[in-house]
């Protein structure tokens, strides 16, 4: 007499192999379901995670490089991926996702485990990552990696309005002009963060047309800038927020000034926002930006490998955006 079995997912998980370009509609639906489990389980059950806009997957892909690592089972579909960002010293994963009938064997400690052995090879001082501070599963889980929860990373935003003279803009440079001005940028985060470089990002930024690098300049210094995406992070919608993924300050006196001519690039651009991701140790900026009327749209938890945790400088800011 025939028998027949419920249907199990293979638990073949090869890897790592390095993410491509082509991967990216994989990469989305891995990443859509991943997390839509997460949400189901955390009790929000009607919402539904979309697809990320595929240019956004291609900076990420091609600011990781080599780090960009994806996990397939035995079809040779993708089951699991981890993308691996190193800014000179400062080293930081995400998006990582498992499917969900991958997950409980082991999936997710092997994919944080390559990140963290990759980071470390490449000469990272600094180790992170952000998940939702909800998730008491995903903090559990990163713990349990070796990672400490640290301060939260709050989203703000504050309205586009139009200022007296907008702002040079990297991307408007000549040729050679950007060389020097991209060395100017790294000298300003190294002096506030011995070993960071922003520099790539800058690079492809402009090179992906995904945005913007305002440069904030004091005569001819360079005291600040803030690198910036207007591209939406969302596959199909229009541009809402214009989005600061790293942000340096000389001092923050600048900030009111920075945040001003941001608002007017937002505008300029066609946006209806700015919105900054404030990590918690710089508590001055986030009170500063929150009495200019800047409201909190979202929540993260900045969690950093033990012995690998992010310095403070003792003077500027340098906001870095752990998420793409």
């Amino acid at each position: 007499m025939a028998t027949s079995r419920s249907w199990r997912p293979s638990h073949v998980l090869s890897g790592p192999f390095a993410a491509r370009l082509e991967d990216i509609d994989e990469l989305n639906h891995v990443f859509s379901e991943a997390f839509t489990e997460r949400y189901r389980r955390d009790g929000m059950v009607g919402v539904r995670v979309p697809f990320l806009n595929p240019a956004v997957w291609r900076y990420a892909i091609r600011d990781a490089a080599d780090g960009a690592m994806v996990w397939r089972g035995e079809r040779g579909e993708i089951v699991a991926f981890n993308i691996v960002h190193r800014s000179g010293v400062e080293g930081w994963m995400g998006p990582i996702a498992v499917r969900s009938e991958q997950q409980g064997i082991g999936a997710g400690k092997e994919i944080v485990r390559k990140g963290v052995d990759w980071l470390k090879v490449h000469g990272a001082t600094v180790i992170g990552l952000e998940t939702m501070p909800r998730t008491l599963d995903n903090i559990g889980f990163y713990s349990a990696q070796g990672f400490v929860p640290g301060r939260l990373t709050l989203t703000t935003t504050q309205e586009a309005t139009y200022a007296d003279k907008p702002a040079p803009l990297f991307g408007r440079l000549s040729s050679s002009d950007k060389e020097e001005m991209l060395e100017r940028c790294r000298d300003l985060v190294s002096a506030l963060q011995p070993g960071y470089d922003h520099t790539r990002e800058i690079e492809l930024t402009d090179e992906l047309a995904l945005g913007d690098t305002l440069l904030l300049m004091k005569r001819d210094r360079l005291v600040g800038f803030a690198l910036c995406h207007t591209a939406p992070l969302v596959e199909g919608r229009t541009r809402e927020d214009l989005r600061v993924l790293k942000m340096s300050l000389a001092d923050l006196s600048h900030l009111d000034e920075m945040m001003r001519l941001l608002a007017d690039l937002a505008r300029r651009s066609g946006t209806r926002r700015v919105s900054v991701r404030v990590q918690g140790d710089y508590e001055s900026v986030y009170q500063r930006l929150i009495a200019a009327r800047g409201r909190v749209r979202w929540s993260d938890l900045r969690m950093t490998l033990a012995g690998y945790a992010e310095p403070v400088p003792e003077k500027g800011m340098v906001l870095s955006n752990w998420e793409i």
